[in-house]
């Protein structure tokens, strides 16, 4: 009796990391199908931009640095689901290999194939990293965005910029901050 708990708990227990990746991989598909839609708009566009002060208009270098965000957050999003689908995989493989194995050999007395925690936990943490650095790249694009659109920060006539930029650093670092917390907290439990 107490073998067919310890069996159910497992099997719930993969199935839950199942659910996790699943989330992650959605997740970055949204936000790397949004990365490679900025992409393929032109920052240099001069008719694309609510600029009234020639001062306030950026230079080059935060047009490449939109550029270079968008790219480093499009990789990292597609590292993180990539490493998540693998994972996901080897778990479907694992379950279907014991179960097989459990039917063929059933009456030796044999017990179901172990995942190794640890391993598991490093790679779902390591697929979480992956998804961090890809909504911190964004932002930081984000926030170029906003400057090629409206205005550089510094730009002491725009206040417009700040307005949107500071709803922006403060709502997505406090969602990373919650992310995170959770992610240390799965990955503790």
């Amino acid at each position: 009796m107490e073998s067919k708990y310890n069996e159910d708990t497992s099997r719930f227990g993969t199935r839950i990391y199942v659910t996790a990746l699943d989330s992650i991989i959605n997740v970055n598909s949204i936000f790397a199908f949004a990365v490679f839609i900025g992409l393929a708009w032109n920052p240099s566009d001069p008719n694309n931009t609510l600029i009234n002060d020639p001062q306030c208009s950026p230079g080059n270098n935060v047009r490449e640095d939109f550029i270079s965000f968008q790219v480093f957050s499009f990789g990292c999003f597609v590292f993180s689901s990539i490493i998540a689908l693998a994972l996901k995989q080897a778990l479907k493989i694992a379950r279907n290999n014991t179960h097989i194995y459990e039917t063929m050999t059933m009456a030796q007395n044999s017990t179901m194939a172990r995942v190794n925690k640890t391993v598991l936990r490093v790679v779902i943490l390591g697929s979480a990293i992956g998804s961090l650095m890809g909504f911190i790249f964004l932002m930081l694009g984000l926030v170029n965005l906003v400057q090629i659109k409206l205005g550089v920060l510094s730009c002491p006539n725009n206040g417009f910029t700040l307005q949107a930029v500071v709803p922006l650093v403060i709502l997505v670092p406090s969602a990373l901050v919650i992310y995170s917390l959770i992610v240390v907290y799965a990955f503790i439990h």
